[in-house]
């Protein structure tokens, strides 16, 4: 999952929030100096991650993806699932997504000194642009496709993938769907366990 579906996946608590955003900046377990709810973020996101890679409904999507993009399938899928998450966001909340990304942006402003560089260099850029909350319009969902092509240097096409979307768009949505609803059952099992642990 991309960014908006990790932070929703937070159930708003401030530092799993935190832990989760950062975990893909952060290899192994290089996150020992960090408070400890934080690292438990960290170790949601990975389960979020495995438990997400290995489901068959997105394993559908990516297959649909395959023949032009490669193993670059997957990371497209992530960002198509938080389209559905952005633009369906009434579904699953009841704080407005524009508040709720803002909220987002202050809590890593008010964590700046314990963010990765990678998120820190980031940071004004996605703020600036309003990356998440512009995960609601096809046109945020080809900025940043477009973005991600320019990091391959062009090869892996993604700029390309919007005409995916656009084509089979609610084949995309329905599996979305069914899918976030197990993984929000998943992710809020593991979230209790992981705040249970001493």
């Amino acid at each position: 999952m991309n960014f908006l579906a990790h932070i929703y996946l937070s159930f708003n608590d401030d530092e799993i929030t935190l832990g989760n955003f950062m975990a893909d900046s952060i290899r192994g377990n290089k996150y020992k100096h960090l408070p400890e709810k934080v690292q438990k973020g960290i170790i949601l996101h990975r389960h979020i991650d495995t438990f997400t890679d290995a489901h068959p409904t997105v394993r559908k999507s990516s297959k649909r993806l395959h023949k032009n993009y490669g193993h670059y399938s997957g990371v497209i899928v992530d960002i198509f699932y938080d389209h559905f998450l952005a633009k369906n966001w009434k579904n699953y909340s009841d704080i407005p997504l524009a508040k709720f990304v803002e909220n987002f942006y202050d809590l890593l402003e008010e964590n700046y000194e314990i963010l990765p560089e990678g998120v820190k260099r980031m940071m004004p850029y996605m703020i600036a642009d309003n990356w998440i909350y512009n995960y609601s319009k096809l046109k945020g969902i080809a900025k940043v496709l477009n973005g991600l092509n320019r990091r391959t240097k062009n090869k892996s096409k993604m700029n390309f993938a919007i005409l995916d979307l656009e084509e089979h768009y609610l084949e995309f949505e329905a599996e979305f769907t069914s899918f976030f609803e197990e993984l929000i059952t998943f992710s809020k099992q593991k979230y209790i366990s992981l705040c249970e642990e001493n």
